[in-house]
């Protein structure tokens, strides 16, 4: 006997008539799959809801990040304006690049001090920790140097500084820095050293009036020179490493721009520079975190078991060397892109002339840090390092009143107390 529900499916709903089972089946198909449909369709609503929401909220993210780094607007310029404005008689209005930089930044406060009106350019690159570069854009906020935070390969931006301000000079320090790291990123020296480098010369060219530039060169174009101490007028064409190359070029390069456009150049070669906010990657440096922390720190060796040397030279001299520079270089001779006579070009060496050896160096570290070093001696290798630099410093002397004055010991001890005082350390807590 069917059942009651079996039955059910068989009684007539209006007498004389019966169900029929297929049509009954037929429209619950149809209601199951409208209901289904309804459902798929408000579930594809709420996927395209929730990745419309996504969508919008990373470019919220990345708009404000983009936005919070870009420049232009009426409050950029005045910023701009104010930063340029010159508060000393025949003083300059200079545009730093590299600004937040180790010598940028020092170079900006100098100038800054005697009354020169300066705005600085820095992309905050991440070579070395950024925490530093905003320590010290930090240092030049409160001293009214704004930073405009952007890339020398910029041309937009800048034209834009040019049309803003008639900047007299430009003290050019931004790079890529590092004799190690070209073999990790090669392609960033090109970018930074050399497509930099042209696209600041092209906007200096066609300025009105065209500045006077002074720029940072680097001691490693002497490369493979035997020849001590090191001057101006030795051969340069065996660099060592891919940074040196791109410093020779920008040299070739710097010449270029003078015999053709008139620019007023004058390229600086530092000799390996040290001091109070310098940069983290340099073996002064990374031995004086690595003796703190107790971590051994790697001393190379030349052949023969030759201690290496370098002409070390404290910030403040350095600094000097570039104010004098810029105080001596010669209007640039250019209009509208068009030479119009010989223009100053001039390259000078800015070291210490006292070479001192790595393990020596070491020895003055221990002894500011009253703690003992790790030492750990290796063969130097193949990666672009020489084996010493000694700086011939006569033409510098002559020409711009250079004379370095802050032996090792003495920098060495600034830099160390310096070191302490910024990254907190006492005895028994971890330095960074």
């Amino acid at each position: 006997m069917p059942s009651m529900a079996e039955q059910e499916l068989f009684l007539p709903s209006t007498p004389g008539k019966f169900k029929d089972k297929s049509h009954s089946m037929h429209r619950q198909f149809h209601r199951c799959f409208a209901s289904t449909s309804t459902m798929f369709l408000w579930a594809l609503f709420l996927v395209a809801l929730t990745a419309a929401y996504l969508s919008f909220q990373s470019f919220v993210d990345s708009g404000s990040k983009y936005f919070s780094s870009a420049w232009g607007g009426i409050h950029w310029e005045r910023q701009v304006r104010s930063s340029a404005q010159i508060h000393r008689q025949n003083g300059f209005s200079v545009l730093v690049t590299g600004a937040a930089g180790f010598v940028g930044s020092h170079v900006s406060l100098a100038l800054k001090k005697r009354g020169d009106g300066v705005v600085g350019l820095d992309n905050f690159n991440d070579y070395y920790d950024p925490s530093l570069k905003k320590a010290r854009k930090s240092l030049l906020n409160s001293q009214n140097i704004f930073i405009v935070e952007g890339d020398v390969n910029d041309a937009r931006l800048l034209a834009k500084l040019f049309e803003i301000v008639p900047f007299t000079h430009v003290m050019h320090l931004a790079a890529q820095a590092g004799v190690r790291y070209a073999m990790e990123n090669p392609h960033s020296y090109v970018h930074s050293n050399i497509a930099g480098l042209v696209t600041l010369l092209e906007a200096c060219k066609t300025a009105d009036p065209q500045p006077a530039i002074v720029w940072a060169s680097s001691s490693s174009v002497y490369g493979l020179n035997e020849k001590v101490p090191f001057s101006e007028s030795d051969r340069t064409d065996q660099p060592a490493s891919l940074y040196a190359a791109t410093k020779k070029a920008g040299e070739e390069i710097t010449h270029t721009y003078n015999h053709i456009y008139g620019l007023s150049i004058t390229g600086l070669r530092f000799f390996t520079v040290y001091g109070p906010y310098g940069r983290p990657d340099m073996a002064y440096f990374s031995f004086t975190r690595n003796i703190l922390q107790g971590k051994p720190i790697t001393i190379y060796r030349g052949k023969n078991r030759v201690d290496l040397a370098r002409d070390f030279t404290y910030i403040d001299d350095i600094v000097k060397g570039c104010v004098a520079s810029l105080d001596t270089a010669k209007k640039s001779t250019g209009s509208g892109g068009k030479k119009r006579g010989p223009a100053q070009y001039r390259i000078f060496n800015l070291g210490n002339t006292s070479p001192v050896t790595v393990p020596m160096m070491v020895g003055i570290l221990e002894k500011h840090l009253k703690v003992k070093a790790k030492k750990h001696v290796l063969e130097m290798p193949g990666n672009g390092d020489v084996p010493f630099t000694h700086a011939n410093i006569s033409s510098a002397r002559r020409e711009l009143g250079y004379k370095p004055t802050t032996d090792l010991q003495t920098g060495l001890k600034k830099f160390v107390k310096w070191y302490l005082s910024y990254y907190g350390y006492n005895h028994g807590k971890s330095v960074k």
